[in-house]
């Protein structure tokens, strides 16, 4: 459906802002944030600069606008699935193989849009940057969240950085291509990791 609006300059714009913002997205995940020009974002959108400023702002809104929406609809895990298993090892095999999924799904751009998107940027884009690291810390707790019955907070909190670290590895190796029999090698190794440590509820 086609969404009315004006600019800032009150000239009407006429677009569909929703589909606007999901070629955006789609564009930021393929290529980050610096990679993606204006004229990047107006091609495929198919309308004027002009039309985007109004909606959006500026390049730095629409990016914001669309890792809000990358985060709220991919990003996310089957906590339910986590906090249910039967063991830890299992827990993080859930966590984990819910990653490898999502960074390699054949109707997706490969990795992780909060992981790889606006990693290094100019300084004057060091907010946005900011923003993309508070996501990543955001999705740690969530981790912890999800594992806080099958260990002690500290435990816990130690493993979670590592599990973030390591599919923040994974989506990069996703990103290059890396098959995804051999990104389920790496879960293996992890899971035979946390099986052999000694972590207990709290």
């Amino acid at each position: 459906m086609e969404q009315a609006g004006k600019s800032r300059g009150g000239r009407p714009w006429t677009f569909d802002r929703d589909q606007a913002l999901d070629i955006a997205m789609r564009l930021f995940w393929r290529h980050g944030y610096e990679g993606v020009s204006i004229g990047d974002l107006t091609k495929a959108i198919g309308i004027a600069p002009p039309s985007l400023y109004g909606a959006f702002g500026s390049k730095a809104g629409l990016y914001r606008e669309a890792i809000a929406l990358y985060d709220e609809s991919f990003s996310r895990f089957d906590a339910l699935a986590i906090e249910t298993a039967d063991s830890l090892a299992q827990a993080v095999r859930r966590l984990l193989e819910g990653v490898v999924r999502a960074v390699t799904h054949p109707d997706r751009e490969p990795g992780c849009m909060i992981s790889s998107g606006i990693v290094a940027c100019h300084p004057d884009h060091a907010e946005l940057a900011r923003d993309a690291a508070a996501r990543r810390e955001a999705m740690q707790k969530r981790i912890a969240d999800a594992l806080a019955s099958f260990g002690k907070t500290d435990e816990i909190g130690r493993l979670a950085r590592h599990l973030t670290a390591v599919m923040q590895g994974i989506s990069i190796q996703a990103r290059d291509g890396v098959a995804e029999a051999e990104l389920r090698e790496i879960v293996e190794d992890v899971v035979a990791g946390v099986a052999a440590q000694h972590i207990g509820p709290g």
